[in-house]
């Protein structure tokens, strides 16, 4: 019977690549454009393993992996992004990552990355570098507990990331289920715990920590 694969990534081209790509041997049972949208699906489908960006709106890749991690621990997950800094590589291992692939080589590796994983064995792409390979000894460039916003609550990554993506209080309020007041309370503690006094401030230290891209 063949492993079941969601893939998780805003461009639509390389969503039907993907696919093309893992259509023989795999069943594609969804894709999803959004981290927010990834977790429903990986909730109703179920899948084997979960191939996934970093760089999603709504919600990035190493934040839905970490929730993922907790929710559907069996799930595998590989990431395919185009970023391989080790800092990247340190944070996606750390939110559960099973496999890391570069996209300019992912019709060469991503096949061997998703064997690895379904097998319980990791796999970093040999273009991060012999060091990054050997993941475990990976020391990130960026200090860990501002990457990603390993510091932050899960709430407050989830507000960060929708402010730095432009998105009004109102907006944010009906994307995560909670009252503008609520939304502004976040966004006034996180401004103040990092020292940052505006919206650019904080759309700065969203880009510099790997929120968004």
């Amino acid at each position: 019977m063949s492993k079941r694969i969601l893939i998780a990534d805003d461009h639509l081209l390389l969503q039907e690549g993907l696919s093309r790509l893992l259509a023989d041997e795999y069943e594609i049972v969804g894709t999803a454009q959004n981290g927010r949208d990834l977790l429903a699906l990986a909730e109703r489908l179920q899948p084997d393993l979960i191939v996934i960006d970093i760089a999603m709106p709504e919600l990035n890749g190493i934040e839905a992996a970490r929730r993922l991690s907790k929710t559907l621990p069996s799930i595998k997950l590989v990431f395919v992004t185009q970023s391989i800094d080790p800092a990247y590589i340190h944070a996606a291992f750390a939110a559960g990552a099973m496999g890391y692939v570069a996209k300019q080589s992912a019709s060469t590796e991503l096949v061997t990355a998703i064997h690895h994983a379904l097998q319980g064995q990791y796999y970093v792409t040999p273009l991060a570098g012999r060091e990054a390979v050997q993941f475990t000894r990976i020391r990130p460039k960026a200090n860990p507990t501002q990457m990603f916003g390993a510091g932050l609550t899960p709430r407050q990554r989830e507000v960060l990331q929708l402010v730095a993506e432009g998105k009004s209080s109102r907006e944010i309020s009906a994307a995560l289920n909670i009252s503008v007041k609520t939304v502004e309370f976040h966004r006034n503690c996180l401004m103040d715990e990092l020292g940052i006094h505006s919206i650019a401030e904080l759309t700065r230290y969203a880009m510099l920590c790997g929120i968004i891209t």
